[in-house]
């Protein structure tokens, strides 16, 4: 793997973001900012708020297919759309938004395909893969009293360069097949956990630009 991509798996470094956010404010921020993206079956589990008793371990199978960074759209003008409709919705201006999700979404894995137990991360000099075992999951208090699951797979054969950890959130607590994701990444099962300001986001590589844009404005 070549240094850029490594860089990325071992933390986004290579793109100077923290490798660990201050609190847990900004996953709070983020589901506001992403409630209305998606519907996740009940509202108040994509906002944050529900028992442990819904909470149930998820397989890979959950996240399998080809998915595409959402990143490159942003920087291209594609979601201009929906950060002018975030403003019209939300607390901010559209370059605010935009702003929070170049930090959010910021990453070089352009695309990751997601087979089996066999996860493959694209970059932009060549891919690498690993093979991924389910590692169970940690639930999330932010400061505000909502909560987030993050489902975690440890990796067990493949690559070096491939990430020791990775760890899913899609707004979804119990097994369902996922409709996009954010996905963290690194060498630290702990200090993943961590990280709250750089959730590189994924969505079918089968959809158009414009197709992200429309499904981020339809809830």
């Amino acid at each position: 793997m070549s240094k850029p991509l490594l860089a990325l798996a071992l933390g986004a470094s290579l793109l100077g973001l923290p490798a660990a956010a201050e609190s847990h404010d900004h996953a709070h921020d983020h589901a506001d900012a992403q409630s209305h993206e998606h519907a996740h079956g009940d509202d108040d589990i994509y906002r944050g708020y529900f028992d442990d008793a819904q909470i149930a371990n998820r397989a890979l199978s959950d996240w399998e297919g080809d998915w595409q960074s959402v990143y490159p759209l942003l920087g291209d003008g594609t979601l201009d759309p929906v950060m002018q409709h975030k403003a019209e919705h939300g607390d901010k201006s559209a370059e605010e938004y935009r702003a929070y999700y170049e930090t959010g979404y910021a990453t070089d894995v352009d695309r990751i395909l997601i087979e089996g137990n066999e996860v493959t991360f694209f970059g932009p000099e060549g891919s690498v893969s690993g093979s991924y075992a389910d590692d169970g999951y940690e639930v999330l208090t932010y400061a505000k009293g909502n909560r987030g699951v993050r489902f975690i797979f440890r990796k067990d054969a493949g690559d070096a360069a491939a990430p020791a950890y990775i760890q899913f959130s899609d707004h979804i607590i119990a097994p369902q097949k996922a409709g996009h994701y954010h996905l963290y990444w690194g060498e630290d099962r702990a200090a993943l956990l961590e990280e709250v300001t750089n959730w590189p986001t994924y969505y079918p590589a089968s959809l158009t630009g414009n197709e992200v844009a429309a499904e981020m404005m339809a809830h």
